[in-house]
């Protein structure tokens, strides 16, 4: 039977459209840094990379190999840190072009290090791209945090983060660090933008 995250792990990618907390275990992904608008081509060609990625995992038995623990699964959602420029942060608007992020899409717990660099050397054969290597394969451990479905277009996040921050007032949280985590549950290409569906999260922990 096929691994749906979806349905095994909804308390890490499904959450109410409401701030709720939740602590998340180590995870393991392929990840991307850049920095500047997320509407312009280097940002599409970074999602373009990672998803090659993933799917040149995913895809490994079709290609006469099949990892060690290798098991059926649905690739996991594009998910992205975001920051701002140390310069910009003071702004009274938020400026595109100076934001600095981390794109990354989760890996399956078979996916090894050694693995992880083998599909890259690969897909970097097949299709060549300058950014592969950048490419990393690391292992995050986020812990405690406060997290929310945002269910609008992404220039409306700034809503449900003061509910997010309301929260943490009233229950005695304090936020830990300035960037954010988006997981993008949905296909902006093909998805109107007031359906869109967005993932939104950071750390906390007791004042």
């Amino acid at each position: 039977m096929k691994y749906q995250w979806t349905k095994q792990e909804k308390e890490f990618y499904l959450p109410p459209q409401k701030p709720t907390m939740v602590t998340l275990p180590p995870m393991n992904f392929f990840m991307l840094k850049g920095k500047g608008n997320p509407n312009h081509q280097g940002f599409a060609e970074a999602v373009g990379v990672l998803y090659s990625l993933a799917y040149g995992v995913k895809m490994m038995p079709k290609g006469g190999i099949t990892p060690e623990g290798y098991f059926d699964y649905a690739i996991y959602p594009l998910e992205g840190v975001w920051d701002l420029e140390e310069e910009a942060r003071g702004l009274s608007h938020l400026d595109k072009d100076r934001l600095v992020y981390t794109l990354m899409i989760r890996q399956p717990s078979f996916v090894t290090p050694a693995l992880a660099q083998e599909v890259i050397e690969k897909v970097n054969k097949k299709k060549p791209h300058p950014l592969l290597e950048r490419v990393t394969f690391e292992s995050l451990e986020e812990g405690t945090c406060l997290q929310m479905l945002h269910l609008c277009p992404y220039d409306n996040e700034p809503a449900s983060f003061a509910l997010m921050e309301q929260y943490c007032k009233t229950h005695g949280l304090k936020r830990l660090c300035y960037t954010h985590r988006e997981i993008y549950l949905s296909d902006q290409r093909k998805t109107a933008p007031e359906r869109l569906k967005t993932v939104l999260r950071f750390k906390v922990a007791p004042q």
